[in-house]
């Protein structure tokens, strides 16, 4: 079997300032919270540290950052995981940021102030050498994604999109994406029509679709037939982080030639897993914990 290759990640890195409260406001209302505390996030950066520290893949980072605290947070915090960064300092813009309250229930709410995730340009991203998989998602400019694309399909790399935020896609950009990951309502906007998700998903035409469904677990759409993953049952403290927990995990797995049914077991439980404890990287379960909700399942 030939050797591992690594996992690059080209994507965002905010710090995350979370405030804990009973529910979520309603539009126009305010609440009291209690605690606050923050976490480095970024769902390129999550991914990144989910990918080396639950996927136990050997894992690269494209990401900006300001000349700030926070920037030296994020950049630990990915080191810590066993992260090699590729960065680029953006000078004069801070480093990116969000604002999450999580009501007691688990759910969340985000807003994000990108900064300095949107200086990445098409011409940052790093030689392919050894890269097997490429990761992204779109809290980066859309330009910058598409090119990225485009480089690492020329490379021969495996390219993923998780599409989330949710957003409208350039015409043809999906051409060059091998392995597609939506939720429900990020699917529902770039397959518009009705009918089942599958349904939805064939229509994208990409050679596989995850779907990931909540409760509901996930489905993917594979070469090989139409794959089905209950999700695992937990309780919930927090489901920041969980969705990117799932997307790392999973093309870890890939990068380590599971089967799309294991990889989507591995991935779901490190999903599960995130969302039973507080923060976004803080969250992220070892790859040993991993394996433990998988074996005993």
């Amino acid at each position: 079997m030939p050797a591992m290759t690594d996992v690059l990640v080209a994507g965002s890195a905010n710090l995350d300032l979370v405030v804990r409260t009973a529910r979520l406001p309603a539009p126009g209302e305010t609440v009291l919270g209690r605690d606050f505390a923050a976490h480095p996030g970024g769902k390129g950066a999550n991914q990144a540290v989910a990918c080396a520290r639950a996927g136990g893949a050997p894992t690269r980072m494209l990401l900006a950052l300001g000349d700030d605290a926070n920037a030296a947070v994020l950049e630990a915090s990915l080191a810590t995981a066993g992260v090699r960064q590729h960065v680029v300092r953006a000078a004069d813009v801070a480093t990116g940021v969000a604002l999450i309250g999580v009501a007691d229930d688990g759910e969340n709410s985000i807003v994000v102030a990108s900064g300095a995730n949107m200086a990445l340009r098409p011409e940052h991203l790093p030689p392919m050498d050894g890269v097997g998989h490429l990761l992204m998602q779109l809290e980066s400019p859309l330009e910058s994604v598409a090119a990225w694309a485009r480089q690492a399909r020329a490379a021969g790399v495996t390219v993923v999109l998780n599409a989330a935020p949710a957003t409208a896609l350039p015409e043809g950009f999906l051409a060059d994406v091998d392995v597609l990951v939506v939720n429900e309502v990020e699917l529902a906007q770039l397959s518009p029509g009705g009918g089942d998700v599958e349904a939805a998903m064939r229509r994208l035409g990409v050679p596989v679709v995850i779907a990931t469904l909540g409760v509901q677990g996930c489905v993917a759409l594979t070469p090989q037939g139409v794959v089905r993953q209950p999700a695992y049952a937990v309780t919930v403290v927090d489901t920041t982080a969980a969705g990117d927990t799932f997307c790392g995990a999973l093309v870890a797995a890939l990068a380590r030639r599971r089967s799309w049914p294991e990889a989507l077991r591995r991935a779901s439980a490190a999903a599960a897993l995130a969302c039973t404890r507080a923060g976004a990287q803080s969250s992220i379960p070892t790859q040993a914990e991993v394996d433990r909700l998988v074996e005993g399942a």
